[in-house]
């Protein structure tokens, strides 16, 4: 494998681990992503709760219909403990959680996070960038590479970090966007 693809591997794997963060912000919408890290002690054994119910947005509020009825606890119990600060209301055949409308402090608040995460996943793609420019460092040290190897490869570095920037600061528009619509 390319160092570039080796590179950029692991700057699709930190705007992965970014987009799932987004996603963790809520809108105010019902949205069935922000439930998705969500796991369940379903017989003793963590499960994702997508295998354990069927999860559906409608309107301001996420309906989660368990397959078995006697999961119903454990899906109200992982949904209070995700850190979410969701409250779901079990009725005894499914769960609601109720999305009320975000004030525009809320909203701030949300945008701010989201401006954080973006900042953390642009420092990580910083890194990932600094280990692959010494890695080239090394190998001219080495004679592996000519100075104009070593510039062509910086050259398409910063390509790709600059890609990897837009992209975050995209998702993060989009996000604000989203926050910002009532």
């Amino acid at each position: 494998m390319s160092w570039v693809r080796e590179c950029e591997e692991k700057m699709n794997v930190v705007l992965d681990h970014f987009q799932q963060a987004l996603n963790q912000i809520r809108t105010g919408r019902a949205q069935t992503s922000l439930l998705d890290g969500i796991k369940v002690s379903y017989y003793g054994t963590l499960t994702p709760l997508n295998t354990v119910a069927s999860i559906a947005a409608e309107g301001n509020q996420v309906i989660i219909q368990p397959f078995d009825r006697n999961a119903l606890g454990d899906i109200e119990l992982a949904i209070r403990q995700s850190g979410l600060d969701l409250n779901p209301v079990n009725d005894g055949a499914l769960v609601r959680i109720v999305f009320p409308l975000l004030t525009e402090e809320r909203r701030g608040e949300f945008i701010k996070h989201a401006h954080d995460r973006a900042e953390e996943a642009r420092i990580a793609t910083r890194s990932v960038r600094k280990l692959a420019w010494e890695q080239v460092q090394e190998q001219e040290k080495r004679g592996e590479l000519t100075e104009d190897d070593r510039y062509r490869r910086e050259e398409e570095l910063n390509k790709l970090i600059e890609t990897f920037n837009r992209k975050i600061v995209d998702f993060t528009k989009q996000k604000e966007d989203e926050l910002k619509k009532p």
